[in-house]
């Protein structure tokens, strides 16, 4: 189904040549645990085509602010800790060593190659195996859930009940802490790091009261939350250089700088990627030396 399902927010739309099916798949399964998703009325899966429910016309991206932003996020965790209780028992695919790998690679291939014309040096790709293999081994280590992929804003629909959720059909299962880490730390908002932190504290305390298996130390929990997003700012910094270079879609490397700036922050807290601090500062000496 790709990418194209967020862009249609008013699901009253017929939408051909999809593969639907995992959508509707998962769309039983969330709706199961009561998560507010859009309803199937209809179905043609050969032909791509399903008739939903409408969940409204604005995203949280359109409405949140400083102001109303503890209330949309309480909603929002509220739904993300009903789908992490849901048992693992779905034929979903797990975010495995090849996945993790996968996603990284996009970084090197479509941003440093592609992006910007480097060619990356022995030292520099020995650099990247190391920091590839410390972020998976990290990814990997963590309790499994059932992991949406995209849990952010522009994902969310202000509705009743709050949020509707979309953009679901890439779901896996995988690491505890990559939905709370992607649903603060999204491409078009940013939020000052100590609020952050609050409303991860938060999550993570009532997740463990639900018995959802996160990591029993907070700041165990604060470390694997951090690394899972590095991994996913990597990726995302890959995919916005792939739209714009296979797909003739340049705005979305206006972003770039901000994925970017929540890698910094994190390497400042954590020493144990100084390496990658080290490689992405080599990358950025070429490119400043030729401006």
């Amino acid at each position: 189904m790709g990418r194209r399902w967020a862009k249609f927010r008013r699901y009253g739309r017929a939408t051909p040549q999809e593969n639907c099916k995992p959508f509707v798949d998962i769309a039983d399964l969330l709706a199961k645990s009561g998560i507010n998703v859009p309803k199937i009325y209809a179905e043609d899966l050969p032909r791509g085509f399903l008739l939903l429910n409408d969940l409204g016309k604005k995203t949280y991206l359109d409405v949140i602010d400083e102001q109303n932003a503890d209330q949309l996020f309480a909603d929002a965790i509220d739904a993300l800790l009903a789908f992490q209780q849901l048992p693992m028992d779905a034929p979903l695919p797990s975010y495995d060593v090849a996945l993790l790998r996968r996603e990284l690679e996009l970084f090197p291939e479509w941003y440093v190659r592609r992006h910007l014309g480097i060619e990356l040096d022995t030292q520099q790709q020995a650099l990247w195996q190391r920091v590839s293999d410390h972020l998976i081994d990290s990814a990997l280590a963590q309790p499994k859930v059932l992991v949406h992929r995209d849990y952010m804003p522009r994902n969310l629909m202000i509705s009743e009940p709050n949020p509707g959720v979309l953009d679901f059909q890439d779901a896996v299962y995988g690491p505890v802490t990559y939905d709370i880490t992607c649903l603060f730390k999204d491409a078009f908002l940013s939020w000052p790091k100590a609020r952050v932190r609050a409303w991860q504290r938060g999550y993570w305390e009532r997740a463990g009261q639900l018995g959802i298996p996160v990591q029993a130390d907070f700041e165990e929990f604060q470390r694997a939350s951090d690394l899972m997003g590095v991994q996913r700012h990597l990726k995302v910094i890959g995919i916005f250089a792939r739209i714009c270079h296979r797909d003739g879609k340049p705005r979305y490397l206006a972003d770039v700088p901000r994925f970017f700036a929540y890698i910094e922050a994190v390497l400042a807290d954590r020493p144990e990627l100084a390496e990658l601090g080290e490689l992405l500062a080599s990358l950025r000496q070429p490119v400043e030396a030729s401006v």
